[in-house]
């Protein structure tokens, strides 16, 4: 996934304590044990990125999507899943991308933020299936989805990050211990 490894290629560059919590991708049998479970079949971006980035260790915090979300492998998207299955809305017959209260059953957990909020793929059905939302815990609701795709996401981060540019009101910021965090305006 070229789009991941160009983020890779700039924390190694820049943000060497950020780059260095992450962990070895689980592998496919990670992804079809999520697959399973969850009855969600993951997109092929989806697959393609876990096949590339296993998430954190231990779930270290390396905020490398904006605005203060770490990525997380299967297994660990799989936990998220399960945990926020008691804010599954009660009517779950939307589309994708329209918003919701609660925690839609047909949504993949791929980042956290440690508070509870999350970033998943939508895998409802409609013409925004595999978009990425923002799920936020406290207010218990979703607006709009963020990103069409994990592709545009993944891309639009690491285009900010080679030009030190904006990603909508999140700006880029290394810390002189070289952890990647993201100012927001």
């Amino acid at each position: 996934m070229r789009h991941w490894e160009r983020i890779v290629a700039w924390l190694d560059d820049h943000a060497p304590s950020t780059r260095a919590v992450f962990a070895p991708p689980e592998g496919p049998a990670a992804v079809e044990a999520l697959a399973a479970a969850t009855g969600l079949d993951p997109p092929d971006d989806l697959r393609a990125w876990w096949a590339v980035c296993g998430g954190t260790a231990d779930l270290a915090f390396a905020e490398v999507l904006p605005p203060f979300y770490t990525p997380l492998g299967p297994s660990d998207s799989l936990r998220s899943w399960r945990l926020k299955e008691r804010f599954w809305p009660g009517d779950p017959a939307t589309e994708a991308g329209t918003p919701t209260t609660g925690f839609h059953p047909r949504w993949l957990p791929i980042a956290f933020d440690g508070c509870g909020d999350a970033l998943a793929v939508d895998l409802r059905p409609g013409v925004l299936s595999g978009c990425v939302v923002e799920w936020d815990r406290e207010a218990g609701e979703m607006l709009k989805p963020q990103w069409t795709s994990l592709d545009e996401m993944l891309d639009g981060i690491a285009t900010a990050l080679e030009h030190r540019g904006a990603l909508g009101h999140c700006e880029p910021l290394v810390t002189t211990d070289g952890r990647l965090g993201w100012r927001t305006n």
